[in-house]
């Protein structure tokens, strides 16, 4: 049965790093905020991540409450990889801050099972690319950027192509290693990285590094891995990776790892090297490089303290609980200086091709923040809030098409408060709030047209008005709610009212329905409706008597037509059948 994350991968943007789950975008611009680049681009609501802005670093994902931000899922790629039974497995010096002590013993087996065949650690390369750093630094003449984090070589090739000149040609420990497994083991034999890293992902894309890293996993990628092919490190046996590095090379994750490794000054105080984590330090530092500085070596990491802090390292430790288990496995090495390394581990690096956002004119940004009612420089807050680290920031985002006017927090209260302001003034229904102590604060105009009175009344007690006995019930705390319908005399006037308190203000508020001509016209209703039924009674009443009064006259009637006709029959003769045919009823005779 397809799971919901299954789902969800299928949505991302074929070849993209990283992409946001619109499903679990929840519009609260928190990847704008954190994001180092502005990279993230609102439309209605929604966070896209525009590839030609991202530098892959993560951030967004790291920091998403939600879980909307992800990265390229990559196993089936490794899965296909190991299927030829000749991959290797490349494991960055940073696992040893996901995986306990028994389970690190257990590491390299687990992998084997997976398909591996042959194991080992990146911090093997490591060693080379930060004692070739250290050769280069030393021969120049301007300031050193070390190299081996992408997402800071991304950075500063896309958005501060002034210093690219500063970054130290070599390529990263991820590639130099899988340079050495391939003399080693062959140039067809594919690669597959592992590490806490999602920049990795870009870095191995890149034209210049194709077909070195095949595939990049990151460490959350190979747990759900090993679930899905039900292999538990527990059930695993201990064993040591193929080729493991000597000298200091595990220090690597940790900031000021490449200049320990290198064997540099790495006292805090050094005044040639200095040792960053964190793009807001990476930032800074770029930011104060001079002329001035041509002899310092910068040792930069994206992530604050390091790539134990990476996006994709699985939590359930602290980041000094990290820390602390590199250094351990650190120190546990061997001190012994590897051999000279053969193949090359020079690269170059240049400029991106961003485009250039050009200046925004002047008049554009004034017409931006107009909309949001910023009509003078105190009207900038520069909150924040919408991402932007000022509201001139935002407009030109705007302008750019990277934000919407419609994330101004501030603004958007106003307008929400405006609209209730607006319904409350313009409600048929009166409306009053009362302080603590009864007093009238404030009332809308159907209050006012109601009870006959202006704003003059606020600040005296609702008495001065009406009867506060229900008011005083809620006030008294015995009740959370009134509903009832009263008459005002005073003003001829019947409403339904609700009243009910706002506690944590300590206000109430009065709600008053004018119900006084339905109210009449339910009277007029009953009024009529008795007099009809007093009518039909009245009516019924005359009808009964005449029906009987005619009841008598008919049956007077008929027993006089019947005395009439007795007499004259008398008169006539014999009574009909007392003669039998020979009475005056007998015609036969006449003829």
């Amino acid at each position: 049965m397809e799971n919901l994350d299954d789902r969800e991968r299928k949505t991302q943007p074929s070849g993209q790093i990283v992409f946001t789950n619109k499903a679990r975008c929840r519009d609260c611009y928190r990847c704008v905020r954190v994001c180092p680049v502005k990279a993230i681009r609102m439309h209605k609501g929604q966070a896209f991540v525009v590839e030609e802005r991202c530098i892959s670093c993560g951030t967004c994902i790291r920091e998403c409450p939600q879980g909307a931000k992800s990265f390229r899922d990559d196993i089936e790629r490794a899965v296909r990889l190991t299927a030829g039974g000749k991959a290797a497995a490349s494991v960055a010096p940073s696992f040893v801050s996901v995986f306990s002590n028994w389970e690190q013993k257990r590491l390299a087996s687990a992998l084997r099972r997976l398909g591996f065949a042959y194991v080992a650690e990146t911090a093997v390369g490591a060693y080379y690319v930060a004692h070739r750093t250290a050769e280069i630094a030393a021969a120049r003449d301007q300031a050193s950027i070390c190299t081996a984090c992408p997402a800071v070589v991304g950075y500063v090739e896309r958005y501060r192509p002034e210093a690219v000149g500063m970054l130290v040609p070599v390529v990263s420990p991820m590639l130099a290693h899988a340079g050495i497994i391939r003399e080693k083991l062959g140039a067809d034999t594919p690669v597959v990285f592992i590490g806490p890293c999602v920049a990795k992902k870009a870095e191995a894309d890149r034209p210049e590094n194709a077909g070195l890293v095949n595939c990049v996993l990151t460490f959350q990628e190979l747990l759900q891995w090993l679930e899905r092919e039900g292999i538990s490190l527990s059930g695993c046996e201990e064993s040591r990776f193929d080729d493991e590095p000597s000298g200091e090379a595990r220090f690597f994750p940790l900031s000021g790892g490449l200049a320990r490794t290198a064997s540099l000054e790495t006292d805090m105080l050094a005044e040639n090297v200095l040792s960053v984590s964190g793009f807001e330090e990476v930032a800074e530092v770029l930011d104060s490089l001079t002329q001035e500085s041509s002899s310092l070596v910068v040792d930069p990491l994206f992530c604050r303290q390091g790539c134990i802090n990476g996006p994709a390292v699985p939590g359930g430790k602290t980041l000094y609980d990290r820390r602390r288990q590199v250094i351990g496995y650190a120190s546990t090495g061997e001190k012994a200086i590897m051999k000279e390394k053969t193949g090359s581990l020079e690269i170059r690096f240049k400029a991106g091709a961003l485009p250039q956002d050009g200046d925004v004119p002047e008049a554009d940004i004034m017409a931006v923040l107009e909309r949001t009612g910023k009509t003078k420089p105190e009207d900038e807050l520069n909150c924040g809030a919408c991402g932007y680290n000022s509201c001139r920031e935002k407009a030109v985002a705007v302008i750019r098409g990277m934000a919407e006017v419609e994330m101004c927090i501030p603004y958007m209260r106003r307008l929400a408060e405006q609209r209730t302001d607006r319904i409350i003034e313009t409600s048929p229904n009166g409306i009053v709030i009362l302080d603590e102590r009864l007093h009238i604060i404030s009332m809308n105009p159907a209050f006012r047209r109601f009870f006959m009175c202006s704003e003059a009344v606020c600040g005296r007690h609702i008495s001065y008005l009406m009867d506060p006995e229900l008011f005083e019930r809620l006030a008294v705390g015995d009740e959370e709610l009134v509903e009832t319908t009263a008459r005002h005399d005073n003003y001829n006037l019947i409403c339904h009212q609700i009243l009910y308190p706002l506690r944590e203000d300590r206000q109430y508020v009065g709600i008053f329905v004018n119900i006084t001509n339905s109210q009449a016209s339910q009277e007029k209703l009953e009024e009529i409706r008795s007099q009809t039924v007093n009518q039909a009674r009245e009516l019924l009443e005359n009808q009964v008597g005449m029906a009987q009064q005619l009841a008598r006259f008919l049956g007077e009637s008929t027993a006089r037509s019947e005395e009439l006709v007795q007499n004259l029959l008398r008169l006539a003769g014999d009574t009909p059948g007392e003669k039998g045919d020979k009475g005056i009823w007998d015609t036969s005779t006449s003829r």
